[in-house]
């Protein structure tokens, strides 16, 4: 390789890093914006976690054949491109395919490896296209993915599709060319799929021939530092963060909801006075009313969602109709921490905007049609948990606006007066039991 292209690549590396690097370190901090929350506890058990929820995907095979298809296509782009690293070495060095010396004959079977991989991948990516697009499936025809969301799933698959196209086509010619006995391009042994597209290359001039073979190679590359720096913007973000998610998600018992230690104590000094301290300082805030309120795992949870919309299809307030979608929750979240993060850009501190992440990108109603009943968080491939989301926004609405529905306040104030929900008074709670017959 000529050493005008070695400089060239060169800079395109460092300049696709750099940017990576840098949305990385914002995305980064737009988490840890979120309130502290400890979650290094059982680290064997996390570990477990990634492994079962982020690498084997245990979730998704609830439905084994959509899994398994996600795992070729998963698995499959993740494994092809550690050949990058050969056309990382090569672009730098000068070098035209670097690692053919140091594997021998185990490097046919490595590429061969690698096209197989990229045949199903391209396959997949069709399949899922077809069901967006043409079957159109409930949940990706759903309303919450009007748009942008619709349009950076299909780029992703299409982008794929190339990328793969492009890696079997540079493979191709370049087996093309060594038939033609090119110095420079040493017999690789036979790649059982480049071998089917190579014949149709054999009457081109040798000249055009390795024209088409570093127009595929450059365009490969470009891709793959254009999809990395493509990543930080889009919901396919997750490929990164189902990995961290996974380990940082909850270990406790499905459904447990976490309480506030202060309106805990409230509840025991109100049964047990005596206990109640002279000097306690109440809690500054209850609940969440905008993304600064909300853990930095509530925020982990918004960049790591797929939009995949299992937790939508699953939660009963959706599938009867109520306004409120798990999914949106978490795409609204994203949005609005996103426009935080901007703001913070432009003006190196957030300056107050007048917005909030309720009533400007969740609505009330939403929040009021949750049952709490956990469906969501059990569905999420990687354990993500609107239900969080929604109890901290629910309870700022609450305990900070006293913004709840009637019913809801007769059942509060029952539950602070009497200590049950119901309207009658300790001493008469028992009374049913005198009416009942031969009593």
């Amino acid at each position: 390789m000529p050493i005008l292209q070695q400089i060239l690549f060169v800079a395109l590396f460092i300049t696709a890093t750099w940017l990576f690097t840098k949305k990385a370190g914002e995305i980064k901090r737009n988490i840890f914006l979120g309130r502290p929350e400890d979650r290094s506890d059982n680290p064997s058990k996390r570990w477990k976690n990634v492994l079962l929820l982020a690498l084997g995907q245990k979730k998704m095979f609830k439905n084994p054949l959509v899994a398994f298809l996600h795992l070729i296509i998963y698995g499959g782009f993740i494994i092809i491109n550690i050949e990058v690293l050969e056309i990382l070495l090569d672009g730098i060095l000068g070098t035209h395919r670097l690692f053919l010396p140091l594997l021998g004959n185990y490097y046919a079977f490595i590429i061969n490896v690698f096209e197989s991989l990229a045949v199903l991948v391209t396959l997949v990516c069709v399949v899922f296209l077809t069901r967006r697009n043409i079957i159109k499936l409930k949940r990706f025809a759903n309303k919450d993915l009007e748009g942008w969301p619709k349009s950076d799933a299909n780029y992703i698959l299409i982008t794929e599709i190339v990328l793969m196209s492009l890696f079997l086509l540079m493979n191709a010619t370049d087996q093309a060319i060594q038939l033609k006995g090119s110095e420079h391009y040493k017999t690789t042994g036979s790649l059982f799929f480049s071998s089917f597209i190579s014949p149709y290359f054999s009457n081109i001039p040798l000249s055009s021939l390795v024209v088409i073979e570093r127009i595929c190679w450059w365009l490969h590359i470009i891709g793959i530092f254009t999809f990395l720096n493509y990543l930080p913007y889009s919901k396919h973000l997750h490929i990164v963060l189902a990995f961290p998610n996974a380990y940082y998600s909850r270990l406790n018992a499905i459904g447990q909801m976490s309480n506030m230690p202060s309106v805990q104590n409230e509840v025991l000094y109100a049964m047990q006075p005596e206990l109640a301290p002279t000097n306690a300082n109440p809690p500054e805030k209850f609940g969440a009313k905008d993304v600064f309120d909300l853990s930095w795992k509530n925020l982990m949870d918004a960049y790591s969602c797929t939009e995949c919309g299992r937790c939508t299809s699953a939660c009963p307030a959706n599938i009867t109709g109520k306004l409120l979608s798990p999914r949106k929750i978490m795409m609204a979240t994203r949005d609005r921490l996103e426009e935080v993060g901007m703001n913070i850009n432009q003006n190196k501190a957030f300056v107050d905007d007048g917005k909030s992440l309720i009533k400007n990108y969740i609505s009330i109603e939403e929040l009021r049609a949750c049952t709490t009943c956990n469906a969501c968080v059990e569905e999420c491939p990687v354990s993500i948990s609107p239900l969080d989301i929604i109890m901290e926004l629910r309870r700022a609405l609450i305990m900070e606006d006293s913004n709840a529905p009637q019913e809801w306040n007769s059942t509060f104030s029952n539950i602070e007066n009497n200590f049950a929900p119901w309207k009658f008074a300790p001493d008469d709670r028992a009374n049913w039991i005198n009416e009942m017959p031969n009593n």
